[in-house]
């Protein structure tokens, strides 16, 4: 009898990996491409017009997107063209060149396309080329293999920030942007996701892929969870060399499913780490502007340990977006029986204490994306991407630092929990005027 339960317990268990290897939105629709984002609605001639300079591209320091990587390089024998989908152990720098479209394509044209509110076609985005910098020296540890690293170990931090620095001076916000992927995809994958969004921020700023070893894999899910908490440290190291050998005025966050272990777990970090520094000090320090969780696969509880520990101390806003319609975390959630950070919170089951908290920390912002359009697509966990109205919040938020009732959001009533309205994008455009009207905004 006993022997008759676990085989079943163990194949549900089965079942149900492979149905969330098979509907997961974080998992790459090609090996080595996607397709552009549809164009956030706020974007066109009644909203806002990102690509202001006739080219933006043209003044690039550099051609392509930095990244960041705790993977194992690929050998000449791999079959991964740049880097593994296995631990690295070390943090290694590089730039990637990214390409749009089937062939040569003006900046005009690439200029129509992404604005273009009803596509017919598809534009996808795929990685040309890629040139590693070097190991960031702080990731050497007492068990790295020295032999395999060059002696010139400053070389490649110095080169990495100057890159930053220069992108900066010619931009008109000197902030750094970093995206960190989900699980079950390839190297390639944040890299073209940055460059999408970079791509709609008309690259201003410095955009950076941080992309951690996660694995393409049908067992991928349970073993990618647990590399998201190894890669915690990576991250946090990279943030700390951002912070100390770069002129950026802030650094700003966006982690999506899985990868949101990574960034919360970083967070909470540098929270242990600075106990004993009130919370202006720490984000002079570190300079952490806007976190940002979408679609977070994380127990719930985990995250409310971290605001309990302080976490909120580090970045001047921590934003989570919530779906009642993510069908991914709704397995997740039945795997672990516990609520993921990114589900809406069922009725009655936020206490009111838990309430109180929440109103009461003003740097936390829970955003809930059920009404906005096209949060349900597909399988309704890529929704940052596939939804004009959430990729508009967001995009939004980096661009002008809006706060939520500035960006048309309503709050609800009986929980700290804002939502989309049905005029959301009207609203939308007359906090971003009103945000115009600011000097030096």
């Amino acid at each position: 009898m006993l022997r008759r339960r676990l085989s079943g317990t163990v194949l549900s268990l089965f079942l149900v990996i492979m149905l969330i290897m098979n509907v997961s939105g974080c998992a790459s629709r090609s090996p080595y491409e996607i397709n552009l984002m549809p164009a956030p609605e706020i974007y066109g001639e009644e909203g806002v017009d990102p690509f202001i300079v006739s080219n933006p591209t043209a003044n690039l320091p550099y051609s392509g997107v930095l990244y960041a990587t705790d993977r194992e390089p690929a050998g000449e024998k791999d079959k991964e063209q740049y880097y593994r989908n296995e631990r690295g152990h070390l943090l290694r720098l590089g730039l990637a060149n990214i390409e749009l479209g089937t062939g040569a394509m003006t900046w005009e044209e690439a200029r129509r396309i992404s604005l273009l509110k009803d596509r017919t076609g598809s534009y996808p985005l795929r990685v040309v080329v890629v040139r590693e910098i070097g190991v960031l020296d702080r990731s050497i540890s007492p068990f790295t293999d020295l032999s395999s690293i060059p002696v010139n170990l400053r070389g490649p931090a110095k080169e990495f920030s100057s890159m930053i620095d220069e992108r900066l001076a010619l931009s008109r916000k000197k902030d750094i942007y970093i995206y960190l992927h989900g699980y079950k995809v390839i190297f390639e994958n944040p890299l073209l996701v940055a460059a999408e969004l970079w791509h709609f921020l008309a690259y201003d700023g410095v955009f950076i892929a941080f992309a951690w070893p996660s694995t393409p894999s049908r067992w991928a899910y349970l073993y990618d969870l647990e590399t998201a908490v190894y890669s915690s440290r990576s991250l946090r190291l990279f943030l700390e060399y951002l912070a100390e050998e770069t002129s950026a005025d802030r650094i700003h966050i966006i982690g999506y499913s899985a990868g949101t272990r990574v960034v919360t777990g970083a967070l909470q970090q540098i929270t242990l780490m600075t106990t004993d520094e009130d919370s202006s000090a720490v984000r002079r320090k570190y300079r952490i502007g806007n976190v940002i969780l979408v679609g977070s696969d994380l127990d719930r509880g985990i995250v409310g340990g971290y605001l309990v520990d302080g976490l909120l101390r580090v970045p001047e806003r921590l934003t989570v977006y919530l779906s009642a319609g993510d069908q991914a975390l709704g397995l997740s959630r039945w795997i672990f029986g516990r609520q993921r950070l990114g589900q809406i919170h069922e009725e009655g089951s936020m206490s009111p204490a838990t309430v109180q908290y929440l109103r009461s920390e003003q740097n936390f912002v829970a955003i809930d994306v059920s009404d906005a359009e096209a949060a349900t697509a597909g399988n309704g966990h890529a929704y940052f991407r596939k939804s004009p109205w959430v990729s508009s919040d967001i995009l939004m938020t980096l661009l002008y630092d809006l706060k939520p009732e500035n960006r048309g959001l309503a709050l609800m009533d009986e929980l700290p929990l804002w939502t989309f309205p049905s005029d959301y994008i009207e609203r939308l455009r007359k906090g971003i005027a009103a945000a115009r009207e600011v000097p030096d905004r």
